[in-house]
C-alpha cells in the first residue's frame, strides 16, 4: 500500500534525505515546502494521507499549520519531526492535533514505524516524549478565565492569531496601531496567557475563530 505524504521542513537537504528514506518504504511524497501559507493552500487543495512537520520554519511555526489543519478539519494526520523536546512545544503540538512526535535524532526505521502507526490511527511518541504527550492528552480543559469577550476583542483576536501585524489589524479594523496593541495586551491579560501561541490555543479551544476573518 502507498500512502501520500507531504514534507514540511525549512531545510531542503533534509527534505531530500527524507524523500530518499521514505519513498522506498512505500510513501508517495506528493509535496514539500516550508512556507506555511503556501503549504496550507496545497494541503487544503489535495489533502495527503499524512503531513511530516517540523515545528521551526523560519518566520513561521509548525504550530500555526497544525492549528489550521485542525480548524479546517482536514483528514491528513500529522507527525511532528523536530529537534526540540521542550515540554511546552510538545504539549502545544499534541493539543493542536499532532498524532505523533519524533525527534530528529531518531533512526530512519523509527520514523517509518511512527508514520505507519499514525496512518493506522495510533499515536506514536519518541522516547522521552511519551510522558509529556500523555499529560497533554489527558489534562482537563482549563476553566474559562474570560466568559465574555466584546465584539471588538473577538475581531482583534481573530486577526492576531492568524499572524497579522498590528499595522495590518489596525488598517482592517480602522483603528490606530497603539489601540490594537492595547487590545492585544488586554486580551492576554484577560485570558491569562503570555504570548500569541497562548491566544491561539484559547481561540481554538473555545471555537472563537471566524472563517471569514481577513
Amino acid at each position: 500500500m502507498t500512502w501520500s505524504l507531504y514534507l514540511v521542513d525549512d531545510h531542503a537537504v533534509l527534505r531530500d534525505g527524507l524523500r530518499a528514506l521514505l519513498e522506498p518504504a512505500g510513501f508517495e511524497i506528493v509535496g514539500e515546502g516550508s512556507d506555511v501559507p503556501t503549504v496550507l493552500a496545497e494541503i487544503v487543495g489535495a489533502p495527503p494521507s499524512a503531513v511530516l512537520l517540523d515545528l521551526s520554519l523560519g518566520e513561521h511555526s509548525g504550530i500555526e499549520l497544525l492549528a489550521e489543519i485542525q480548524r479546517r478539519k482536514l483528514p491528513s494526520r500529522v507527525l511532528v519531526l523536530s529537534m526540540s523536546a521542550q515540554p511546552r512545544q510538545v504539549a502545544d503540538a499534541v493539543r493542536m492535533g499532532a498524532m505523533g512526535y519524533v525527534l530528529k535524532g531518531a533512526a530512519g526505521a523509527e520514523l517509518i514505524d511512527a508514520l505507519r502507526s499514525v496512518l493506522a490511527g495510533r499515536h506514536y511518541w519518541s522516547a522521552g516524549i511519551a510522558a509529556i504527550a500523555g499529560q497533554a492528552l489527558s489534562s482537563a480543559p482549563a476553566r474559562d478565565p474570560a466568559p465574555t469577550l466584546s465584539l471588538r476583542e473577538r475581531q482583534v483576536l481573530n486577526l492576531v492569531v492568524r499572524g497579522r501585524s498590528s499595522a495590518s489589524v489596525a488598517e482592517t479594523l480602522n483603528l490606530s496601531v497603539k489601540t490594537v496593541e492595547t487590545y492585544r495586551s488586554r486580551l492576554m491579560r484577560k485570558l491569562g496567557v503570555e504570548d500569541i501561541t497562548g491566544l491561539m490555543r484559547y481561540a481554538f479551544r473555545e471555537g472563537l475563530l471566524e472563517t471569514d476573518a481577513g
